[in-house]
């Protein structure tokens, strides 16, 4: 059980969070509506995690799934997205980080990819 200093909503990011939730991004929208809006298991957009907005998020899996435009692979992009990575993962959480270019051309191959990850970390949790 989480105590309130270890609680991962940030209450000063409220407001951040729900204007990204209105201004989503193409590839954002897609993913949303075409897959994660009706997947069997609860999804939420644009969730407060610490000092940190997650794309999406589903609580059951403990899964955070990032989708990344060109600027996160410039230099100071991929080392804020490490220490964002790690911070996460150090709540126990799995980060699937996938570039916004596959969900124009692989559509079919990112859903599964989140589907047989949300399945593996549900059979791991089972054990």
């Amino acid at each position: 059980m989480e105590t309130k200093n270890q609680r991962k909503h940030n209450a000063s990011l409220t407001n951040t969070a729900r204007m990204l939730r209105k201004n989503m991004t193409q590839e954002e929208k897609h993913l949303w509506y075409d897959y994660l809006r009706t997947y069997p298991i609860r999804f939420l957009k644009q969730k407060v995690i610490d000092n940190y907005i997650a794309d999406f998020y589903c609580s059951k899996a403990r899964l955070v799934i990032e989708l990344d435009g060109s600027q996160h692979y410039t230099e100071k992009g991929m080392k804020k997205d490490a220490i964002r990575t790690q911070k996460l993962e150090e709540r126990n959480l799995t980060v699937l980080r996938i570039p916004n270019r596959l969900i124009h051309e692989n559509f079919e191959g990112v859903c599964s990819y989140i589907d047989s990850t949300v399945k593996d970390i549900s059979a791991k949790q089972n054990c």
